[in-house]
């Protein structure tokens, strides 16, 4: 069995794919297998992947299904995964040459329970990190600790355990197709610490449909994905104070979007909430405003205004 699943979710992609397929040919090491999950594309990204399988360079599996999001394509690749470890990388993104070897040699080093995998770095094409350096003092530690407590910046590359994946799927909305991933990784955090490796694994590109440039419009099409991320992230136990403030001016703002009447009873903690509403509200009129041309002239928000 592979040690490692590269697993990606897709949607509309075929033009860029290619770049991830051929840094798969590339690796230094073929203990990986590459899971595609087909969120629902409508282009030719069916055909190009069997085109790929039939060529046998690269063990791929492949799954399409109905388009549910980025969190709805991951919850379906860790029920098809069968590897110890898997790695997110997106359809517009590669691997570097060596990043399977990487990956292969660090956890015969490190392998150990207590931890939930590990993070390493991602670049730009000229080979600049993205964001900062991981802290150099540190063997390891939670997601919540990097970014909020010893100041990383920047999109990273994280690398799990699979088992550990496979619990708390993303809960699906009617009609929406947003959750932040970030839920499942910083629940991840209350049990288990993440090993830092300081080696580039992925070159990222931002494409002008990919969901980081297009996050607003995002907030607009699915506020009770977004409201539910956020009052998870004010249940964390470890966080503090000015994060969770920050988690209910967002939740105000989603549940404005989503006219949710009963916010202030699902809120896990309803004095902060209500402190948070004037910038709730202030977020709420920012967002509606800047993505007032999302809205057709039937008043309803496009499913992918960008695709």
């Amino acid at each position: 069995m592979k040690l490692l699943t590269v697993f990606t979710p897709s949607y509309n992609r075929a033009y860029c794919l290619h770049q991830l397929y051929e840094s798969m040919q590339r690796q230094t090491s073929k203990n990986f297998e590459w899971l595609i999950i087909d969120d629902g594309s409508t282009d030719n990204t069916e055909v190009l992947v069997n085109d790929w399988i039939n060529e046998d360079l690269v063990p791929i599996r492949y799954f399409k299904q109905q388009n549910q999001g980025m969190h709805g394509a991951h919850n379906t690749a860790y029920e098809h995964m069968e590897t110890e470890l898997n790695v997110c990388i997106d359809s517009d993104d590669y691997l570097t040459d060596n990043a399977v070897e990487l990956i292969e040699s660090f956890w015969e080093e490190h392998r150990n329970d207590k931890y939930c995998g590990f993070i390493a770095l991602d670049c730009y094409k000229n080979g600049q990190i993205i964001g900062t350096e991981l802290p150099k003092h540190l063997k390891s530690s939670t997601l919540y600790d990097l970014y909020y407590k010893h100041g990383v910046a920047g999109d990273k590359k994280l690398v799990y355990r699979t088992s550990l994946m496979r619990e708390n799927p993303y809960p699906l909305f009617e009609g929406e197709k947003y959750v932040g991933l970030n839920w499942k990784y910083l629940l991840l955090d209350k049990s288990n610490e993440l090993l830092i490796l300081h080696e580039i694994l992925c070159v990222v590109e931002y494409m002008p449909d990919g969901s980081t440039r297009n996050m607003l419009t995002q907030y607009r099409k699915n506020p009770k994905g977004f409201a539910f991320y956020r009052v998870e992230l004010m249940k964390l136990p470890f966080s503090s104070l000015a994060f969770r403030y920050r988690q209910a001016i967002h939740y105000i703002s989603s549940s404005l979007i989503s006219k949710n009447k009963n916010w202030l009873k699902e809120v896990p903690n309803k004095g902060l909430s209500i402190l948070a509403i004037p910038l709730g509200l202030l977020l709420y009129f920012y967002i509606s405003f800047k993505t007032r041309g999302i809205i057709s002239q039937k008043g309803k928000i496009n499913e992918y205004p960008m695709a």
